[in-house]
């Protein structure tokens, strides 16, 4: 191996001469460096812009529907009689509300046992049959009913149990009826008397309709101990009777199977907790518009906090942030200075037009200032048009024309409405009076087809009236699995003894057919079948899509992804619809229009990473002719090394030879 040691011949040190030269060869390297860390920190400081858009973006959504500012609260005057949660009030208001009854679930108890897992009787089969109905006249003592009668609630099927020699005692019976699922709890309770042990039945709903009939077929030990029917024989005792809630509000009389009171009060659920008075107010709830408002301006302010400290000059330092100057950066905060500014369109015959109105205003230094005063002013007086200014929102002046939806494409605008056809739903009517008496294993079994889902179901045997019978097929068609997964259900009506069922389901899809055992009882010989129908008419003059209830703008307009759905009324013009699209819509676009794949920020953070790409591209080939550059220093220095030694070795030669020569001066 050759060993190479610059200089040594020469003393010349080239290592520091090559390494001095490189240091000036590599001052293009040195530039790549200052332009990538000026790249990296454009950036870094795109990543924080973006971040503040996103929360301005975030803040700006949570704006842009109209239900924000539609909220209204309740508040009772006494919540320990009643509490209220509010789902889609229309206006503030105030109730008188008394409670005289509250909702209870029936309770039977059998006779004490001496054991809980003592056989009861000889363990023959025995059925259990639980039925549901309404408990009437007659007088209550000790838990016994005299003179009562019991009629049975056709739109909840009975249920049966099966009590042999494998679960005879009171633990197997409560275990068989708890497994069985029939809306039906039993328990058992020790009373600490010589037979403690006793059997105890409550109802799973409450209300008056839920009171039960036990009968019993087999074994007799089993018959004497359960057998109930408050009309007759009643083996079992009542601890608790079923029965509705009772309250008046405003003076009006209610009554509801349960103590959750959903469908008194329009969009209001009450859940009533004792007997008592109280009044509940119902106002409007501005703590969450506030919040929301609050929320935009910090995220406004925030956002151009950051772009000011990204873009500032420093001039102490004479240092500029990093997107100083950036023609990106410039562009983002004066498109949302404009569309914050700008007017919006439609809003000419609104109370609250712009922000100021809503307490929102520019401050000197360019932030937004916040006035919750002002708002809450305008919430008071004009809380449509408060929800106006800020959500995408469309009105319409007939009140059986709802708007839906809309789309990216709807123009603000205010569209006439046409309605040519209404809706229908499809129905299956019966050429006959319906059969009353459904039997087992004869004329039972009911096959369905709702919406094009088909169903099997089995009715409940017995002899019903007519409508009864109507609410046991409704009941046995709605509690189908194959028919509640597809969401399809129906309505079954009689009139003169005639059945209807029909979809709940409005539209071209919506039929319903009927074959089985059962078919031709309930509907005669020729029933008649009609599918629905869908609405048809034109919006803003264009005919519109219609589907079911629901009428959808001409692709292509104005009204392009406007959605309107015509619950009833007549046929002809049906008013005006006026949409308009707030200012969080408009910020939700812009900003989306910056923050998006192709948008504004990732468009520049891409630029710039090419450009930092190229940075790299350029510095590799730079690192490779720097490595040639110094190879050839290298070699010609170790050459110039290697030729001074010779150059040295002969001049020292030479000086030797020559002090050898004879002096002439002595000669």
């Amino acid at each position: 191996m050759a060993i190479s040691a610059p200089g040594v011949g020469s003393n010349l040190d080239v290592n520091s001469i090559v390494t001095q030269l490189m240091t000036i060869e590599r001052r293009p390297l040195t530039l790549l460096d200052s332009k990538e860390a000026a790249y990296q920190a454009k950036l870094s400081g795109y990543g924080n812009l973006r971040g503040a858009l996103s929360a301005l973006q975030t803040a700006a959504s949570a704006l842009d529907s109209p239900s924000s500012f539609q909220a209204f609260k309740a508040t009772a005057a006494d919540s320990s009689i009643l509490s209220a949660s509010v789902s889609s009030a229309k206006s503030p208001g105030g109730y008188a509300i008394d409670v005289s009854q509250l909702a209870q679930k029936q309770t039977l108890v059998a006779a004490g046992q001496t054991s809980a897992t003592g056989a009861i009787g000889a363990g023959a089969s025995t059925t259990l049959t639980f039925e549901f109905g309404t408990i009437a006249g007659g007088t209550l003592s000790s838990g016994i009913y005299t003179g009562a009668s019991f009629t049975q609630d056709g739109s909840v099927p009975a249920g049966t149990v099966t009590i042999d020699a494998s679960n005879n005692s009171l633990q197997g019976v409560r275990d068989a009826i708890n497994s069985a699922s029939l809306g039906v709890t039993a328990s058992i309770v020790k009373d600490g008397s010589a037979a403690p042990y006793r059997l105890v039945l409550q109802s799973d709903g409450s209300g008056a309709a839920r009171s039960l009939r036990v009968s019993v077929s087999g074994d007799a030990a089993v018959q004497a101990l359960l057998a109930y029917d408050a009309s007759g024989t009643q083996n079992l005792t009542q601890s608790v009777a079923a029965q509705d809630a009772k309250l008046s509000i405003n003076g009006v009389a209610i009554s509801s199977s349960s103590n959750v009171v959903g469908d008194a009060l329009e969009g209001i659920s009450l859940n009533v907790a004792k007997v008592g008075s109280t009044t509940l107010t119902l106002a409007r709830d501005t703590a969450g518009v506030t919040q929301a408002l609050q929320a935009l301006v910090k995220a406004y302010n925030d956002f151009n906090t950051t772009l000011s400290e990204l873009t500032k000059y420093d001039p102490q330092t004479r240092q500029g942030g990093p997107l100083l100057g950036d023609p990106a950066a410039r562009a983002v905060q004066s498109q949302l200075r404009s569309a914050l500014s700008t007017a919006l369109p439609g809003l000419q015959t609104s109370s609250v037009r712009i922000l100021g109105q809503a307490g929102i205003a520019f401050q000197r230094d360019g932030s937004l200032g916040f006035d919750s005063g002002k708002l809450g002013e305008a919430l008071a007086s004009h809380p449509d048009d408060v929800a106006r200014l800020f959500a995408s929102l469309g009105t319409a002046t007939d009140v059986q024309v709802q708007v839906i939806s809309s789309g990216t494409r709807t123009a603000p605008g205010l569209y006439s409405v046409d309605v040519t056809t209404l809706a229908s739903q499809g129905t299956l009517t019966g050429s006959a009076p319906a059969g009353l008496t459904i039997s087992a294993g004869v004329n039972d079994a009911l096959s369905v087809t709702v919406d094009g889902v088909a169903a099997s179901v089995t009715l409940a045997a017995g002899t019903y009236t007519a409508s009864a019978l109507a609410a046991q097929v409704q009941a046995a068609v709605n509690g189908s699995a194959a028919l509640s997964g597809a969401g399809a259900q129906v309505v079954v009506t009689e009139s003169g003894g005639l059945l209807t069922m029909t979809s709940k389901r409005f539209g071209s899809n919506s039929t319903v057919a009927a074959a089985g055992s059962a078919a031709t009882t309930l509907f005669g010989p020729a029933p008649v079948a009609a599918a629905g129908v869908d609405v048809a008419g034109a919006i803003n003059g264009l005919a519109a899509t219609g589907s079911g209830q629901r009428l959808t703008g001409a692709s292509g307009s104005a009204v392009d992804g406007l959605v309107l759905e015509v619950t009833g009324g007549s046929i002809g013009a049906r008013g005006a619809v006026n949409f308009t699209r707030g200012y969080a819509e408009r910020l939700t676009g812009l900003l989306e229009s910056w923050l998006s794949g192709e948008g504004g920020v990732a468009g520049r953070t891409e630029g710039i990473n090419r450009s930092i790409a190229e940075l790299d591209r350029r510095r590799e080939t730079l690192s490779r002719r720097l490595e040639d550059v110094e190879r050839r220093y290298r070699s010609q220095f170790t050459t110039l090394d290697t030729l001074i030694s010779n150059l040295t070795a002969t001049s020292n030669f030479l000086t030797q030879q020559l002090d050898k020569l004879p002096d002439p001066t002595q000669q």
